[in-house]
C-alpha cells in the first residue's frame, strides 16, 4: 500500500504556489448548493421565502456551471485540491469536459424542476423541507460529477441518497413509504458493494485519487485483482442506474412521490450511476471494460428490451415513463460496452439528452394529470380537444423518447447503431432499433388513449400556468434544439469521450510537470 514514508514526503505534498482564481470554479457549484441548502433549512418557518430564494439560487447554480463548462472547454481539465495538499494525499476536485457537461445539464433540469415545484409543492411540502432537500440533492449530484477522488464519489452518492430519501417520502403517504423502502434497500446494497470495491482498490493501489489510479493501473494489472474490482463496480453502478436484472426497484419507486420529485429523480439520479460507470470503467479500468464488454452488451440489450416491453404493458403513465428511463439506461450501457470514440460519445450524448427529456416527460405527466384528472390511461381522454398546444408539446417529447427525427433522441441512437455495426455487433444494433420500435408503439398507445380518444366525461378547459408551462416549454425547446442543431453537442460529446479514452490532459491537470509525486 503506497503511503508517504517521511516528513519530507508529506511536506513535499503541500502546495506552495497560489491557486489560480479560475480553479475555484471547480468547487464553487458544490459550495453554493450546500450553503444555500443550509440557509433554506434555517428558513423552514418561512415556506414562501424559501421558494423565492431557491429559484434564484438554482439559476445561479446554472450560471456557475455554465462558466465552469466554458472554462473547461477552452482550457482543458482543471483541478482544485482541498487543504492545500497535492494529490494523491489531498482530496481533489478535477473537472473535465464530461463532468462539466453533466453538471451543467443537471443544473438546467433542477432549475426547471424548481420552477415547476412552485405549483406542485404546497406549503406543507415546503415546511417538510422540499427546497433544502433539493439543494442538498444537487450538492450530491454535482459533487459526484466534479470530484476527482473515488472515495468522495462514494460520499457524494451518500449525500444525494440521503436527500432523495427525504424527497421521496415528502407527504408521508403509505404508497410513498412503500416506494422509499424498495428504493432504499437496493440503493444501500449498491452503495455497500461500491464501498467494498473502494476498499479493495485502496488496498491494491494505495491511493484514492482517480488520476493516480489511472496512471498506476497499467503497472498493477498483473498483481492487483482488477477484474474483481471492475465486476464489483459494474454491479454497484448497474444497480444505481437501474440496469437489468437489478432494475425492478425503479418503476416500483418513481411513481410514488410528487411528480416534480419523480421528474428530478428520472432526470438526474440514474445518470449519476451511468456517469460513475463510464468514469471508472472507461478511464480507470479500460482493459477490464474490454474484457467485460460482452457481459455489459448483454445487460444493455436486455435493459433496452425489458424497459420497452414494460412501457407497453403499463396503464399508469408514471410507471410507463419509469420503464422508458430503464430502456434509455440500456442505450447508455450499449455505448459503454462498445467503447471507442463512437460508443462513448453516443453514451455521453444520450445521457445529456435523457437528463433533459426524462425531466420534461415527468413534468408533462403532471400536466396530463392536472388536465385529465389522473394518471391512468384507462380513464384519460380528450386532451387534444382541450389544448392543442400542450398536445403538440407532448408529441415532441414522445417522438424524442422514441428516438425519431428531428429531435434530440435521434442522434445518439444513430451514433450507437453505427458504432455497433462498425464492430460487427449487429445483434446489439438490432436491440437498440427494436427497443425504439417498441417504445414508439407504447407512446403511440399513450397518445391515442389520453389525447385522441374522446373524454369519458366532460373536461373543463385548463390553460397553462406559467409555473408549470414555462419549465416544460423550456425543456422541450432544448429537446428540439439538440435535435435540429446537434453539431455543437456532438462535438462536445466526442471531445468528452476522447478525454476519457486518453486521460493525459486529466492526469496533467492533477499532476502538472514538476509537481507529480
Amino acid at each position: 500500500m503506497a503511503a508517504p514514508t517521511s516528513a519530507v514526503d508529506l511536506s513535499a505534498a503541500l502546495i506552495t504556489v497560489p491557486v489560480p482564481i479560475g480553479h475555484w470554479l471547480a468547487i464553487l457549484p458544490v459550495a453554493h448548493c450546500i450553503t444555500l441548502g443550509a440557509v433554506l433549512l434555517m428558513l423552514r418557518g418561512y415556506p414562501r421565502l424559501q421558494a423565492w430564494l431557491a429559484i434564484p439560487g438554482l439559476a445561479a447554480l446554472a450560471l456557475i456551471d455554465a462558466a465552469l463548462l466554458a472554462k473547461v472547454a477552452a482550457d482543458g481539465p482543471l483541478t482544485m485540491v482541498m487543504g492545500r495538499w497535492l494529490p494523491p494525499f489531498g482530496i481533489a476536485f478535477t473537472v473535465d469536459l464530461f463532468g462539466a457537461l453533466m453538471a451543467f445539464t443537471a443544473a438546467l433540469a433542477a432549475l426547471a424542476g424548481g420552477i415547476y415545484a412552485l405549483a406542485d409543492i404546497g406549503e406543507s411540502g415546503r415546511r417538510y423541507g422540499f427546497f433544502p432537500l433539493l439543494m442538498l440533492l444537487m450538492a450530491g449530484v454535482t459533487g459526484a460529477f466534479l470530484t476527482g477522488d473515488i472515495f468522495n464519489l462514494y460520499v457524494w452518492f451518500e449525500v444525494l441518497l440521503i436527500s432523495s430519501f427525504g424527497l421521496i417520502i415528502l407527504g408521508s403517504e403509505r404508497e410513498q413509504i412503500d416506494g422509499a423502502l424498495k428504493y432504499a434497500v437496493l440503493n444501500l446494497i449498491a452503495t455497500t458493494l461500491f464501498l467494498v470495491g473502494v476498499g479493495i482498490l485502496y488496498a491494491a493501489f494505495g491511493t484514492l485519487n482517480m488520476a493516480d489510479i489511472a496512471a498506476k493501473a497499467g503497472d498493477l494489472r498483473g498483481t492487483a485483482p482488477l477484474m474483481t474490482l471492475a465486476s464489483l463496480f459494474l454491479l454497484a453502478f448497474g444497480m444505481k442506474a437501474a440496469a437489468f436484472p437489478v432494475n425492478f426497484w425503479l418503476p416500483a419507486a418513481y411513481h410514488t412521490p410528487r411528480i416534480v420529485v419523480s421528474a428530478l429523480f428520472a432526470g438526474l439520479l440514474t445518470k449519476v450511476g451511468i456517469y460513475a460507470l463510464i468514469r471508472v470503467m472507461v478511464m480507470l479500468l479500460p482493459v477490464e471494460r474490454q474484457e467485460l464488454s460482452p457481459v455489459i452488451a448483454l445487460a444493455a440489450a436486455a435493459t433496452i428490451v425489458v424497459g420497452a416491453l414494460g412501457a407497453l404493458a403499463e396503464n399508469d403513465i408514471r410507471r410507463l415513463f419509469g420503464y422508458v428511463v430503464i430502456s434509455g439506461i440500456g442505450n447508455m450501457l450499449a455505448g459503454v460496452a462498445l467503447g471507442g470514440l463512437g460508443g462513448i460519445s453516443g453514451a455521453v450524448f444520450y445521457a445529456l439528452h435523457s437528463m433533459v427529456l426524462m425531466t420534461a416527460l415527468y413534468l408533462a405527466a403532471g400536466e396530463i394529470a392536472r388536465r385529465g384528472g389522473g394518471f391512468s390511461l384507462s380513464a384519460l381522454g380528450g386532451l387534444y380537444r382541450q389544448s392543442g398546444g400542450f398536445t403538440a408539446l407532448s408529441l415532441v417529447l414522445f417522438l424524442a423518447a422514441c428516438g425519431l427525427p428531428p429531435f434530440s433522441g435521434f442522434w445518439p441512437k444513430v451514433i450507437l447503431v453505427k458504432a455497433s455495426l462498425d464492430l460487427g455487433a449487429r445483434w446489439l444494433a438490432a436491440s437498440i432499433l427494436v427497443g425504439g420500435f417498441l417504445t414508439t408503439i407504447a407512446f403511440g398507445r399513450l397518445f391515442l388513449l389520453a389525447y385522441w380518444r374522446p373524454a369519458a366525461i366532460a373536461l373543463t378547459p385548463s390553460g397553462p400556468r406559467w409555473r408549470t408551462g414555462l419549465p416544460l416549454a423550456a425543456l422541450t425547446a432544448l429537446v428540439i434544439g439538440f435535435g435540429i442543431l446537434p453539431e455543437q453537442l456532438l462535438a462536445l460529446s466526442q471531445s468528452a469521450a476522447a478525454g476519457l479514452a486518453d486521460p493525459q490532459a486529466y492526469l496533467h491537470s492533477v499532476f502538472p510537470e514538476g509537481r507529480a509525486p
